[in-house]
């Protein structure tokens, strides 16, 4: 099947889910067109359905609870319930049970999409298994103010990202949620939380086209945020039977080996979180300006395994898979998928 055929039964699909904003699904439609990394964020559900077909090797590897659209701007900060500033993939959307491997793959092909790499592809391969395997034998979060410290240049914003953060909060236009949300929104405020304004916010890839509201609010000598996103099945779900399931989100973001957000919840379908300028996502990819080293995938791949050995098969059998798996197999995969993306691209491209 074509993408654009893919792409139309999906929102189709997607509609019956949710309230969709057709002005959001315009703007994802545009931004699918400018590079093939923004369109890999943006069709989780192509790949999901057509990666079988493209790297069938991959899919008889023990099955996990999988974060499903992994890719290279799946990583962030939050602050966990003591207050320390904590870096990891900070999306659960599309989590899932799958093969492990797809989860290394799709991270390795975002890589290879993505500009302003310093190490070649192969080497971005090796770095992120490297990462995995240390990440199975000694799970646990990225604690950027104690035992990984170097990575806070990553992480932490410099006063003029801050700058454009609160400017961009001030452009947002206002909105009217429904009433369980703005309910759900005020309940997770302060309690003396002042001057609450609703607002929406066009953010993401491939959640485009899902409400989404924030609440901005006065609170003792600043701005409070709180953002409520409708929490749609896994396209995974879609790609394999099209029946509806119940998210495993939670269980993933809340997992053994993480120090979990405290203000992330799930209420009547949708997911409330906390964002300010320490709790958001990091872009590394097209235009972002960093150089993307050996060092920074190893830890994407530690802080992945860390989500993955904390459900079952469990860190033992997916290093036993690990090692039966060929030397050059990440790195072959991830060139395969990217191949098949490119075509998907020109397709909607032209």
């Amino acid at each position: 099947m074509s993408f654009r055929k893919d792409n139309d039964a999906f929102e189709a699909w997607l509609a019956k889910q949710c309230d969709v904003v057709a002005k959001d699904v315009d703007t994802k439609h545009r931004r699918m067109k400018k590079s093939a990394f923004i369109f890999l964020r943006a069709t989780y559900f192509r790949w999901a359905k057509q990666i079988g077909k493209w790297c069938p090797e991959l899919m008889n590897a023990p099955q996990a609870l999988s974060v499903g659209d992994l890719h290279l701007e799946n990583f962030g900060t939050w602050r966990d319930a003591d207050g320390r500033l904590v870096w990891g993939v900070n999306d659960f959307d599309e989590a899932a049970v799958m093969p492990y491997p797809l989860d290394l793959v799709r991270l390795a092909a975002s890589i290879r999409l993505a500009s302003g790499g310093s190490i070649s592809n192969q080497a971005a391969a090796a770095a992120l298994l490297k990462g995995y395997r240390e990440g199975l034998a000694q799970p646990q979060p990225a604690l950027l103010d104690e035992g990984e410290t170097w990575l806070r240049p990553y992480a932490v914003g410099t006063d003029d990202k801050s700058k454009k953060f609160w400017k961009e909060v001030a452009l947002y236009p206002k909105a009217d949620p429904p009433r369980k949300i703005a309910d759900a929104l005020i309940g997770s405020l302060p309690k003396d939380a002042e001057n609450v304004r609703f607002c929406s916010r066009v953010k993401g890839g491939g959640s485009l086209g899902r409400p989404r509201y924030v609440a901005v609010a006065f609170w003792r000598g600043g701005q409070v945020l709180r953002e409520a996103k409708a929490l749609v099945p896994s396209a995974w779900t879609w790609a394999y039977d099209g029946k509806s399931r119940a998210s495993n989100f939670l269980e993933l973001a809340n997992g053994q080996y993480r120090a979990p957000d405290p203000f992330l919840e799930v209420r009547d379908r949708f997911i409330l979180r906390r964002i300010a300028p320490d709790s958001r996502k990091i872009e590394f990819g097209d235009g972002a300006g960093w150089s993307l080293k050996a060092s920074l995938f190893e830890a994407m791949g530690f802080d992945l395994a860390s989500i993955h050995a904390a459900g079952s098969p469990g860190a033992a059998t997916l290093r036993a898979d690990l090692k039966k798996r060929p030397r050059d197999w990440l790195n072959t995969a991830a060139k395969t998928a990217v191949a098949a993306v490119r075509r998907d691209f020109e397709e909607w491209r032209n």
